[in-house]
């Protein structure tokens, strides 16, 4: 009791002698909960999600992982308002997973490509007010069946039917691509606001009755994890590749345009008119751009806001329409599609060249855009043509090249692209027939002690070889003509061209072959030479007999290849059995050596030929003024030039004759300063040689 009654003393005395202690540790503690009240709200207020961070959980396959390469376009981040919440570790751009980042180009995994929620952000960010932020979480596997996606069906789908190129996909995201993006969700509503669901997914399952089930079993299973009510999270669906009709999964866009029948809170997204790569199963760059913008599009609008493309989405792609009369050029290199040429001889070229900025076509002196067709795809069409062949470059950004399409071949001084504007049959004389015996264009080297275009810079040598081509007739190799010989016909090129441009660009072989096979010309040897005019015209004189371009070729014919084709072809010898002929700068080099060395040469022929400042009275000391005797000499002598050409020897002619020379010509009617005016020019020329 004493014990009691003294506590109960002592704990009043202390009480009744401290009551200013009492009140002011009273107001210590009001302020100190004031204080922690305070802080609790902050801290309540710092873990609420922001409400104006709006997140969309993006799933499907290859066409949501993304198949086109990003161009320059794509990769530029559109800044802190779209960020990307990876899915995977993204070691090269410093991305972790379950981390915020800005997005940009891949969004997926670090080698997937361009996807349509890279422009489905972009489209968001320019049509929603500057205070929301648009965030994505990305899971797709290229190829994965709907079930990929199913808690009950991942794991048998992963160990027994997923095809074995997918396990590393599927590995990426330990074999539950669902699981990982509802763990990631979960996360992300820590932060914002789970605002809708962005799928691709289908050409997998085309034809699949239980698709839209199963789709809907992953929207509701997907619903339900994350807590979130259908009708405020929509599912948006984008349809898939049409390619015109002729898409290769074109029979699952009736299923995807159903899917709101089966999922009402779904919207499906057009795919009209998207552009595809060339597999017609997935979209190229400028397809996914269009489908990108339009999901923006629809889930800016469900949310209240007007839909605003971004600024820098590339101008609408015109797509270029080959006509279905275009047919591959022969100049193409087999496999290639392009170059085409229509029934308007209008040419079709194509290059891809995903970092370009500018790609040019030149052909004939007149130089086309080419315009992109999205993935990296120029292409280009032009006016219609002249008939023959063209030489052509194409240029990129300020570089020529040649197009990796074409067949190569030397002409302006360098290996270049070739295009054939097909003649009708006119033109059959200088195709390979089938009835038609055919030669052979034989590659020699023969050494020449007085070549000097490769020693030009080192004078310690003397002499080189060289290289030549030689045409020998079908019948050469025949046993019974073992003893036979044959006249020769040296051909020279243009300026800028080689030894194989009569061969290739000119067709001279298939222009022997018909005219011999025909009985029109005789069996004959023709020999091709560089002339030592491959490299360009370096100035000076150009006048007839006075040019030093090429001339260093006149000793090495006449005294080093005239005696290599005698030793090593049965040929005959003399000079009523030996011509001369040559195309542009080629028939300059002709006049030059033959006119001046009638007792090696009686044939004389001239396509198109560069003869300048030639007064026919006294060139080549006078070889014309005694018309009889050069009459006599020359058993033929041909000139002809193209009705469009910038050479002319019409002039050359007519002084001729004024002077009594037999000279035979002729205008190939609607060509120019070209290969088909030559091949005429020869055809024409070769049934006159050899015979008396």
């Amino acid at each position: 009791m004493k014990i009691n009654s003294l506590k109960t003393l002592t704990m009043a005395a202390l009480l009744l002698a401290l009551p200013c202690s009492a009140s002011a540790q009273k107001k210590a503690v009001a302020k100190k909960t004031k204080v922690s009240t305070i802080r609790q709200a902050a801290a309540e207020k710092v873990a609420q999600p922001d409400p104006n961070f709006y997140i969309f959980l993006c799933f499907g396959q290859s066409n949501m992982e993304g198949n086109a390469r990003p161009e320059a376009v794509d990769l530029e981040s559109p800044g802190p308002r779209f960020l990307l919440m990876p899915a995977v570790d993204f070691p090269n751009k410093g991305r972790k997973m379950g981390e915020w980042c800005e997005a940009s180009a891949p969004l997926c995994r670090p080698n997937t490509g361009l996807t349509p929620v890279d422009w489905f952000g972009r489209t968001m960010v320019a049509s929603t007010p500057d205070n929301i932020r648009i965030g994505v979480i990305h899971v797709a596997i290229g190829g994965i069946d709907i079930k990929g996606f199913l808690p009950d069906s991942i794991e048998n789908y992963a160990k027994n039917k997923a095809p074995q190129w997918m396990k590393g996909m599927l590995a990426a995201y330990d074999n539950n691509p669902y699981e990982r993006l509802v763990t990631l969700a979960k996360k992300a509503q820590k932060d914002g606001v789970i605002k809708g669901i962005l799928m691709h997914q289908g050409e997998t399952n085309t034809g699949d009755p239980k698709w839209a089930g199963m789709v809907k079993q992953v929207y509701e299973n997907l619903c339900g994890d994350l807590q979130l009510k259908p009708e405020e999270v929509n599912l948006y669906v984008g349809n898939i590749v049409q390619a015109g009709g002729k898409g290769v999964c074109i029979g699952c866009k009736k299923q995807i345009d159903e899917l709101p029948n089966t999922i009402h809170t779904s919207q499906v997204i057009s795919s009209d008119d998207c552009s595809n790569g060339p597999d017609r199963l997935h979209f190229d760059a400028a397809g996914y751009r269009e489908l990108g913008c339009r999901y923006g599009e629809a889930v800016a609008r469900h949310l209240g806001f007007e839909p605003k493309r971004p600024k820098n989405l590339p101008v609408a792609i015109k797509k270029m329409v080959v006509p279905a009369d275009a047919i591959t050029a022969e100049n193409a290199i087999p496999g290639n599609e392009f170059p085409k040429v229509d029934s308007q001889r209008r040419a079709y070229f194509r290059i891809q060249a995903p970092q370009a900025k500018k790609v040019v076509v030149d052909i004939c002196s007149k130089k086309y855009d080419m315009q992109p067709q999205g993935n990296g795809v120029f292409m280009a069409v032009t006016d219609p043509l002249p008939v023959g062949f063209h030489y052509y470059f194409l240029n990129i950004d300020g570089v020529n090249f040649i197009d990796p399409a074409s067949e190569t071949y030397f002409g302006c001084n360098r290996e270049c692209g070739g295009l054939e504007v097909p003649e009708g049959p006119e033109g059959d004389y200088y195709r390979p027939q089938q009835g038609i015996a055919h030669g052979q264009v034989r590659s020699i080297y023969y050494f020449s002690e007085h070549s000097q275009i490769s020693n030009l810079k080192s004078q310690t040598s003397k002499g080189e070889w060289r290289h030549a081509l030689v045409y020998t007739p079908a019948e050469y190799e025949l046993a019974k003509n073992a003893k036979k010989r044959y006249p020769v016909l040296y051909l020279q090129h243009g300026m800028g061209e080689g030894e194989t441009s009569w061969m290739l660009q000119g067709k001279m072989q298939h222009i022997m072959d018909n005219a011999i096979g025909k009985g029109e010309a005789v069996p004959m040897i023709v020999v091709m030479e560089s002339g030592d005019i491959k490299q360009p015209f370096g100035g000076g004189n150009n006048q007839a007999g006075r040019s030093e371009y090429g001339a260093s070729f006149y000793p090495v014919l006449l005294n080093d290849l005239i005696p290599y084709i005698d030793a090593n072809f049965r040929t005959k010898t003399d000079r009523d059995n030996r011509a001369m002929a040559g195309l542009s700068w080629g028939g300059h080099q002709t006049f030059d050596v033959a006119l001046t060395n009638l007792d090696k040469f009686a044939w004389i022929g001239t396509f198109s030929g560069a003869i300048f400042g030639l007064d026919v009275k006294t060139a080549y000391d006078g070889v014309f003024a005694n018309a009889d005797e050069f009459n006599k000499k020359v058993h033929y002598m041909y000139m002809n030039w193209g009705s469009d050409d910038f050479v002319n020897s019409q002039s050359i002619v007519d002084g001729l004759r004024q002077l009594g020379i037999k000279v035979d010509s002729s205008v190939s009617q609607g060509t120019g300063h070209e290969f088909l005016t030559w091949r005429r020019g020869l055809h024409e020329f070769i049934p006159h040689l050899f015979k008396k």
